[in-house]
């Protein structure tokens, strides 16, 4: 009885010991770097906001936040991996609440559902966008851009990256105008600026954040912002809806995404990580420095936020009958 005794302590003991490191291991999150993932190329708006949070959150949370880029079908092919990858919070999602949103009504099979796919760690911040357009094109205003479509019905070249905020605004606008463009698709919104720049589109909807110093430096010509209200960094530039569209109005909302699963506890704990990111001065004193709004909230409220731009900007996407293969 000594002997049988002794063995189910010692057997108890070793069950117990061999458990402990994986407890100890679920416990201990981020044991090992983290992938954020941006699903659109480098040079973007996204690109530099994504980079600047997770070197925040990299210290907050004591691992590397390491950034991937990964471009393609605007944003979708990313986004789908990320909704497939393993629900252990090693792999995040930086999203376009809009775009985000966007692709499920856009694409034939976007691959991902925005609601169901995910698990919403929080918003990060809001951005307008600014219509500019290359200096030599002739116009100089909102109004003038819309008589001068209106006299060339679908010979103003436009670029944009399919799914995007960017590409909906536009024809949002050219939907509210009553104009029409030629569509010029690009892979990225890097690529989609070079060729602004070198003025071989004629305009293009994008994020403050890498347009401001062209604008200042009179590289690139900016027309109106799409906010509510004007933007601080570039105070004599109109809306758009006080530039003659009343009401309008699309402003890009940044998210952190999770896939579907993951727990709980690690979903609080990015949330946690990215809400003292957005505290923190240098962070805030940047985004007010470009353009942006600081969003701090928990997961529910970005799903809410995901739910409303779903159904904002699904139902413009229905109604224009726009699709992209």
């Amino acid at each position: 009885m000594m002997r049988r005794r002794t063995f189910m302590s010692l057997a108890a003991g070793a069950l117990a010991s061999s458990l402990a490191p994986r407890f100890t291991a679920a416990q201990a999150y981020p044991a090992r770097p983290v992938t954020l993932v941006i699903p659109f190329p480098p040079g973007g708006g996204n690109d530099a906001l994504g980079r600047m949070v997770a070197d925040k959150m990299s210290k907050s949370l004591g691992q590397q936040i390491v950034v991937e880029n990964r471009g393609g079908a605007g944003g979708t092919i990313a986004t789908r991996a990320v909704a497939r990858s393993a629900a252990d919070g090693y792999t995040i999602l930086l999203a376009y609440t809009g775009t985000l949103a966007i692709n499920p009504s856009l694409y034939v099979n976007p691959g991902y559902d925005p609601r169901r796919d995910f698990a919403p760690i929080g918003l990060i911040a809001g951005l307008p966008s600014v219509l500019v357009v290359h200096p030599t094109f002739p116009v100089r205003s909102v109004a003038e851009l819309i008589a001068f479509a209106k006299a060339r019905p679908g010979r103003i070249d436009y670029a944009f990256v399919p799914g995007t905020v960017g590409h909906i605004t536009t024809e949002l606008f050219a939907s509210t105008a009553g104009i029409d463009f030629t569509r010029i698709p690009y892979k990225g919104n890097g690529p989609a600026m070079t060729d602004l720049l070198g003025g071989h589109v004629a305009m293009m909807f994008l994020s403050i954040l890498p347009v401001l110093e062209h604008v200042r430096a009179g590289t690139l010509k900016a027309l109106a912002v799409t906010s509510a209200a004007r933007s601080e960094l570039l105070p004599q530039v109109p809306t758009i809806a006080q530039a003659g569209l009343p009401g309008f109005s699309a402003v890009i909302h940044y998210g952190l995404l999770a896939p579907p699963g993951t727990p709980r506890g690690i979903i609080d704990q990015l949330n946690a990580a990215l809400r003292e990111a957005l505290a923190a001065d240098d962070v805030r004193a940047r985004l007010a420095a470009e353009g942006a709004a600081p969003l701090p909230g928990t997961p529910a409220d970005y799903a809410a936020d995901i739910d409303t731009e779903e159904t904002k900007w699904g139902a413009l996407v229905r109604k224009l009958n726009l699709r992209v293969e």
